[in-house]
């Protein structure tokens, strides 16, 4: 390394380019999803956690889903709503490192989460007999764990692998958090290790687990169709409904982002692909859960008819 080189202690991100009147209204209305985000993941969260009839594998997983939605999303949208009141954007580069690996971390996490809710409806739908001892609590448990610590490690890697290089500058990051296609940029050195890493463990996280899901429900359609009642098969498609619109949205939001070319889309387009993937997901989740599963419904209204009891 040359002696001449600055090395970078804080780094600023430049978010979005819009007027201050205009980055008030943005703070505003970013803080109302994100606030919508922690209530409707929180509520979620607390349904299935004081519900009875809700404690089973299926609602097991959802729970996690609804932790990692919550994590997901405070990972990165505080500090984009304080640099959208600040005339200082800045972030030390440790917190960005950190921020980075969490957002992957996270973003992995739900991945793999949503592939083991696949596998449940799979065993539920194709083998309900053996349901209860397929997926067991131990076996859910295991699965569950599985899916943070290797997500965690996953991240870990790619981490380990920015901070091998050398950081000079520039000192500004074109986005609203230290995403990690921005954080190559801040790097003075060569790196194609880091996107080869990157694109092969996006092939193995986004295209491997949507094989899989793709797979599963495609088994599973096939068992709905030899359901001989129509109220069998209504119920089966109802089971699987939500859960297929949450796929939908995560693996395809991140397959655009992640692995079409760089050139298909502007910065300001990869920023709003970004906060779709951050920010509106884990908003949307609670709300298709919700809005989509009579259990889910069920339980707020015992829990909404219990507290006027009181």
């Amino acid at each position: 390394m040359r002696n001449n080189q600055t090395w970078i202690t804080e780094v600023t991100l430049l978010g979005f380019r819009v007027d201050p009147v205009l980055e008030v209204f943005l703070f505003g209305l970013f803080l109302l999803f994100y606030s919508l985000t922690m209530l409707g993941n929180g509520t979620i969260l607390g349904l299935i956690w004081l519900d009875p009839k809700l404690h089973s594998a299926m609602y097991f997983f959802l729970s996690h889903l609804a932790i990692v939605d919550m994590s997901y999303a405070t990972s990165t949208v505080p500090k984009m709503l304080a640099n959208l009141l600040m005339q200082k954007k800045t972030i030390a580069f440790g917190s960005c490192i950190f921020q980075t690996f969490l957002y992957l971390a996270f973003a992995v996490t739900e991945c793999m989460v949503l592939v083991v809710m696949s596998y449940d409806r799979y065993v539920a739908i194709c083998h309900p007999l053996q349901y209860t001892i397929i997926m067991s609590w131990r076996v859910c448990t295991a699965l569950a764990a599985t899916c943070w610590i290797f997500s965690f490690i996953l991240a870990l890697v790619h981490t380990a692998l920015i901070l091998r290089l050398p950081f000079c500058g520039p000192q500004t990051i074109n986005h609203f958090f230290c995403q990690i296609m921005s954080v190559f940029k801040l790097a003075c050195a060569d790196t194609r290790l880091n996107q080869v890493v990157l694109f092969a463990g996006s092939v193995c996280v986004l295209v491997g687990p949507l094989c899989l899901v793709l797979v599963s429900y495609s088994r599973i359609l096939l068992a709905i169709l030899r359901i001989q009642s129509g109220e069998g098969r209504r119920k089966a498609f109802s089971t699987c409904s939500s859960h297929l619109c949450v796929v939908g949205l995560f693996f395809g939001s991140a397959i655009v982002m992640y692995m079409a070319p760089r050139s298909s889309h502007s910065q300001e387009q990869r920023k709003i692909l970004s906060l779709f993937y951050s920010l509106f997901n884990p908003m949307l989740n609670p709300l298709i859960y919700s809005l989509r599963n009579a259990e889910v419904k069920g339980a707020l209204r015992r829990m909404l008819w219990k507290q006027r009891s009181i």
